[in-house]
């Protein structure tokens, strides 16, 4: 029996979008710009060529389209190190480019979101530059944290801070004095503190909102406001996040003003634009803090991303989340890939415990299957999900990228994070043939793998058992069922050891994590399933790594 076709998949239609709630149930695919389409044949993927395949994501059943930077930048971390705010980097094209963009988007009925960089600039962005030319005293330098160094002659960082990829997260200027960097030496932190600072990020708030966008994605949205003081971390009382340290300068209770005067900004719109956090925080119930009604609209789930598959797990994730969103009215959100960890089919094609950068390619079938069964799980629970361009079609990550082509800034810095995020950012195929399977005539700037011409576009459209078909018939299943999408619970049923069973309403999912097939309760019409499910006398036998969907309509 073919997984797909249990349900009719109904044309996407532009009403969701007018919906004034819109995001509370939204299907949101996260465009990584150079990887998505290329226009002009120069390898580099480009707004135009985003533009062209805003057809292919409309029918594929979304509802807004998340867009990784576009900006002027030198691409010192793949742009999210920005010169200017409101230029658009000339490898992705320019400002009309961008505002073809989100017409034509607005008018196949899908919203577009804007990564906005508010914790650290480009040390190209005039601001910096500016600070550094004018040396010691220049008022610039107090919109980064300029300090002088520690010993007898400032040779030593103002404190022991260190960077997210490696290092010190001070550096030196000839002058003798130091700044701040979370993050690249080329990413200069701004200082919240000063008021230009604000001043300047409200405007660049106004100046997308009026060319159309619905929102923003903030990068490092717990990160703006430092500690005061900058104390050395051996005075700091650390908590733990995913089995990292939490410094003081991540979710300090200073980012939450900024956030609400924001959301004054925002309110301001027609169209229910919304914010959404990319926030790391020690818990679920610290994410709930950046949704309270008059902050942010959603936050990302990282504990739900990092969690194994695992029934036991996910089950202890995805209620700890319903609970924590309750209290404060906000959607929870759900999401597997993204451009910064290795995809979802490589990460469960591993063994459990490796975290979310992977090195191996492991059991690809096993991964595949697992891949297809929790994204039917993510799609069936309550609120919104996020999903990484090519997830779609099943790609894995590329893992045998040789060192003459990676790309990632981090991969050379040789500390801090592992670097091999280009594995997930390597172009997605869209035909059979063709030097780049379909990216653009001029090749693409990561290799692609030969096998992936069987994972194009082109080659899945139309089979029944393809994972692109999967995702065509989830979203226009949960587009039709009035069980799913918005909400804050669900009910959990009996289910055997491995199996997680709940349900919302008319609708029941079934998920099988366990390693054998179990039988269970033929909950009702069968919508939709990721693998073969056989049924009989009002029982159902879902083989391993399986999910379910039933209607007791």
């Amino acid at each position: 029996m073919s997984q797909q076709y249990y349900a009719t998949a109904p044309a996407p239609t532009p009403a969701k979008a007018q919906r004034s709630d819109w995001w509370r149930d939204a299907v949101i695919y996260q465009v990584y710009p150079r990887s998505f389409a290329d226009s002009n044949g120069d390898g580099m993927g480009d707004l135009e060529g985003i533009r062209t395949r805003l057809p292919y994501l409309r029918d594929l059943g979304v509802d807004a389209v998340w867009l990784s930077p576009f900006y002027a930048s030198p691409q010192a971390d793949a742009g999210y190190d920005v010169a200017d705010y409101r230029a658009v980097d000339p490898m992705f094209g320019n400002l009309l480019d961008a505002d073809a963009l989100i017409r034509d988007a607005r008018g196949l009925g899908l919203r577009i979101i804007v990564d906005l960089v508010p914790n650290h600039s480009s040390d190209q962005h005039e601001w910096f530059k500016r600070a550094v030319a004018e040396g010691p005293g220049s008022p610039l330098r107090d919109r980064y944290h300029f300090r002088p160094g520690k010993g007898a002659n400032g040779e030593l960082p103002p404190n022991d801070w260190e960077s997210i990829f490696g290092g010190p997260a001070w550096t030196r200027v000839a002058d003798g004095e130091w700044y701040l960097h979370l993050f690249a030496p080329e990413q200069p932190d701004f200082n919240w503190d000063h008021p230009a600072v604000g001043d300047e990020f409200r405007s660049i708030l106004r100046f997308w909102l009026d060319m159309g966008v619905d929102g923003f994605r903030i990068d490092v949205a717990h990160g703006l406001v430092k500690a005061e003081g900058l104390p050395d971390l051996g005075s700091h009382d650390q908590v733990k996040l995913l089995g990292n340290d939490v410094m003081p300068f991540f979710d300090q209770d200073g980012v939450h003003e900024i956030y609400r005067q924001w959301r004054l900004i925002l309110d301001e719109y027609s169209g229910e634009r919304i914010f959404v956090a990319e926030a790391w925080t020690p818990t679920i119930e610290r994410t709930a803090n950046y949704v309270r009604s008059d902050e942010l609209h959603q936050a990302f789930n990282f504990q739900y991303l990092a969690t194994e598959w695992d029934a036991e797990a996910l089950r202890g994730v995805i209620d700890r989340t319903l609970e924590a969103m309750r209290p404060v009215g906000a959607p929870s959100t759900w999401v597997l890939s993204n451009h910064d960890v290795t995809r979802h089919a490589t990460r469960f094609a591993n063994p459990p415990g490796l975290g979310t950068q992977i090195r191996t390619a492991g059991d690809r079938d096993l991964g595949l299957r697992r891949a297809r069964a929790a994204t039917l799980l993510m799609l069936a629970l309550p609120g919104s999900a996020y999903i990484y361009q090519g997830e779609e079609l099943g790609l894995p990550d590329v893992v045998d990228l040789s060192d003459e082509v990676r790309q990632d800034p981090a991969y050379f810095r040789g500390a801090g994070q592992d670097g091999f995020r280009d594995g997930c950012r390597v172009p997605i195929p869209w035909t059979r043939e063709g030097s780049s399977y379909g990216f653009g005539a001029g090749g693409s700037w990561l290799p692609q793998p030969s096998e992936w011409a069987d994972l194009s576009v082109e080659a899945q459209t139309g089979d029944p058992d393809s994972t692109l078909e999967l995702y065509r018939s989830a979203l226009a299943v949960r587009r039709a069922q009035p069980g799913l999408g918005a909400g804050d619970a669900v009910e959990w049923l009996r289910a055997p050891e491995g199996v997680l069973a709940f349900r919302r309403g008319e609708f029941v999912c079934v998920a099988n994590t366990g390693g054998e097939a179990v039988t269970t309760p033929a909950y009702g019409r069968l919508l939709l399933a990721s693998g073969e499910v056989a049924e009989a006398d009002g029982e159902a036998k879902v083989p391993a790594d399986t999910t379910v969907w039933w209607t007791t309509a």
